[in-house]
């Protein structure tokens, strides 16, 4: 007899729900249209294929992308896009979710890469004015009068360990995955589906495609957050997948937290970059698209990533050509520049943001589009 939670995944409404959320920007798609075309006789049977564990997903479809960097990206069938979706939505989620610490930001819902960087600029102002209110309260025990300016910069000293896992999703180790998800799911029906998604690829490794595969990144990592919080007690740390900080008064002991992360992930078959340092505060910290500053005064600076200045910038120009070869249409790239804009007016990017816009409207004469002020 199988059980209510995995009951919940073949549910006809679920598939149904699922299925709406992965035709969501596909329907133009072949693949989609003919799904949708016999919707009621496909749900049923996907429901039945997975009731009676006759379901198997398809194979992967492989291609390469580009930007930010060059990716082998795998993508499944939509039939799969539904499953996945069904799954996610209402086991994964619910049952990775309790185990994750506040400020791990992917793919959760009122998380995301805006309450990452609003979380950093909290913790870079809390750093300031806790060494602030500590270095005050040791002048006045001291008898010495209040800091002049020479003593006040020194309140934004400190230093930040920037981690990245080297090839994360190429990397993750199939055995340990599902050992996890057993810590969170009992029912051995639904830990079929996990084995039989995870195993539908070559170990080590989850395709970056796959819905399930966000969670599984997001979760993989999950006990080293707890690691870094209560065990190495760091009070300022944020990760968003595999790019995450450690902010530290004592740059000894971030180095110490590094030898103890390596040795950590390393038991889960992965390892840090080249690009994994521990540099100055005072240099700021690049996250999440952003680049942002402490002051001396305590004052929070974000600006947007060079490389994505340069990128949004290339980006239109190529549009351009493609817009004039009729590959692409002037709405999709006002949509596609108004999400970068969006995304850079987080930061402290009047003057790109007005540049650009200057680019933009020489690129594009024939657009109407009046973008709101920064």
């Amino acid at each position: 007899m199988q059980g209510a939670e995995f009951e919940q995944v073949y549910d006809f409404g679920n598939l149904y729900a699922g299925f709406l959320k992965a035709r969501r920007g596909k329907r133009h798609k072949p693949s989609v249209a003919k799904f949708e075309a016999n919707l009621l006789e496909a749900l049923c049977l996907l429901s039945e294929m997975l009731k009676t564990k006759t379901y198997r997903p398809s194979d992967y479809f492989v291609f390469k992308v580009y930007e930010p960097k060059e990716r082998i990206v795998m993508t499944n069938a939509f039939k799969d896009k539904v499953v996945q979706h069904s799954l996610c939505d209402n086991i994964l989620e619910p049952a990775f979710s309790k185990a994750f610490i506040r400020d791990n930001y992917a793919s959760q819902s009122g998380r995301g890469t805006h309450d990452g960087l609003y979380r950093l600029e909290e913790f870079m102002r809390s750093y300031y004015f806790t060494r602030k209110a500590n270095a005050e309260r040791e002048r006045r025990a001291a008898g010495l009068p209040p800091p002049g300016p020479e003593e006040v910069r020194h309140y934004s000293d400190g230093w930040v360990l920037k981690c990245d896992i080297s090839k994360y999703f190429y990397s993750i180790q199939h055995e340990p995955l599902k050992q996890m998800t057993r810590k969170y799911i009992k029912d051995p029906d639904i830990l079929w589906l996990v084995d039989l998604i995870v195993d539908s690829t070559e170990n080590p490794g989850i395709p970056i495609g796959n819905q399930t595969s966000q969670w599984f990144a997001v979760m993989y990592l999950s006990g080293m957050d707890h690691f870094i919080k209560e065990k190495l007690g760091i009070r300022y740390y944020g990760r968003y997948m595999d790019d995450f900080y450690l902010i530290h008064e004592d740059k000894a002991y971030l180095q110490y937290c590094r030898g103890e992360i390596e040795q950590y992930v390393a038991r889960l078959g992965l390892r840090m970059n080249k690009k994994t340092n521990i540099f100055p505060l005072r240099n700021g910290i690049d996250f999440l698209g952003f680049h942002t500053y402490l002051t001396e005064s305590g004052k929070i600076i974000r600006k947007v990533r060079r490389s994505s200045k340069c990128n949004a910038q290339r980006k239109l120009k190529k549009q351009r050509g493609l817009l004039d070869r009729e590959k692409i249409s002037l709405s999709d790239i006002e949509q596609s520049y108004g999400s970068w804009r969006s995304h850079a007016a987080k930061g402290n990017c009047y003057h790109l943001i007005q540049k650009t816009d200057s680019l933009f409207q020489n690129l594009f004469k024939e657009s109407e589009k009046q973008w709101p002020k920064v």
